[in-house]
């Protein structure tokens, strides 16, 4: 088996990340700082769970600081290979704080790919986003398309970190593997997503917020498959950027009538105007996920809309106090 480093760990693909790697035998250290991006009782929640496994190691810090790569454990460890999921993520957040963006996710992503190139670890897998597609490709989205024009703070700054990921490869062979994820949700998912939100307040009884007129659609994919593609990815393919996406986009009026229905309530809804930062649509071309990693998308929106609020009502006596927004 398998020794790997996951940074992200306390994250909501992270978390689970970690979860498939220790179920399939696989040991785990896992990298997070903790910080409160959003609410931080999410981020421990995930952390216990994984703190559980025996096989699991926690390693509280920043990717964005170098003195990080000097923690004995990260470099006395000799990992197989190196699980990027750290970031700072949120459209609208980053136009209010962009330098944080740029910190944790080109900087951090900088360091993680030295530790790469100073420990001789061979493999090493970033998180990116569909949000470098900006506006002006059409659907579906291809990994070949022009991702020259975003349209936010985050997505440029995973540009950045795409193009360090590929400068390492050319420059020091790092066989490397980007995932440009779409639209993940799940249980213990981000509160500052539109799916926990909108099950938390609709349960709650009290209103949503939907920006625009609800006709924005995303191409929602459940965090299982998304953690199942990451960990495919691991496999020798020299340099790749691949999409990991449902392959089917939903209005977010129909996310919204899916989760009325799962939770048997009405939403009370209120519209504000769309932010300039928000692509209208986002949809995968899953073909190159197909070829490379034998990867589809296994669950429906229905079904994870349906797992999304069972977990929700199995930890309501405290789920229902995390800050939404």
């Amino acid at each position: 088996m398998s020794n790997y480093l996951v940074t992200g760990a306390a994250g909501m693909i992270g978390s689970r990340t970690s979860e498939m790697l220790l179920a399939e035998g696989h040991s785990v250290v896992g990298l997070d700082n903790m910080n409160d991006a959003y609410d931080i009782r999410m981020k421990q929640y995930r952390l216990r769970l994984l703190q559980n496994h025996p096989d699991f190691s926690f390693v509280e810090a920043s990717v964005a600081d170098p003195a990080t790569l000097r923690i004995p454990i990260l470099r006395d460890h000799r990992f197989d290979a190196v699980f990027n999921l750290a970031a700072r993520a949120g459209v609208r957040s980053s136009v209010e704080y962009p330098w944080m963006y740029v910190d944790t996710n080109i900087a951090g992503t900088l360091n993680m790919l030295e530790l790469c190139r100073e420990h001789r670890i061979s493999k090493f897998v970033l998180s990116s986003t569909s949000s470098l597609y900006g506006a002006s490709n059409p659907c579906p989205y291809t990994e070949d398309q022009d991702t020259s024009r975003p349209l936010s703070p985050y997505a440029a700054s995973k540009g950045g970190a795409e193009a360090l990921a590929h400068t390492y490869h050319a420059l020091h062979g790092i066989d490397v593997s980007i995932m440009r994820y779409f639209t993940v949700y799940g249980p213990a998912g981000r509160p500052d997503m539109g799916v926990f939100r909108f099950v938390q307040r609709i349960r709650e009884g009290f209103p949503i917020i939907v920006y625009g007129d609800g006709t924005m659609s995303r191409d929602f994919t459940f965090v299982d498959d998304i953690a199942r593609g990451t960990i495919a990815a691991v496999r020798p393919l020299g340099f790749e950027i691949i999409n990991l996406g449902g392959d089917r986009p939903f209005q977010v009026n129909e996310l919204i009538r899916t989760i009325e229905q799962a939770l048997g309530r009405k939403a009370i809804i209120e519209y504000e105007p769309a932010h300039p930062a928000d692509v209208p649509a986002t949809w995968a071309s899953i073909d190159k996920a197909a070829a490379l990693l034998d990867w589809v998308p296994q669950i429906s929106l229905e079904d994870g809309i349906a797992r999304c609020v069972a977990w929700y009502e199995e930890e309501r006596s405290w789920a229902h106090r995390i800050e939404a927004y």
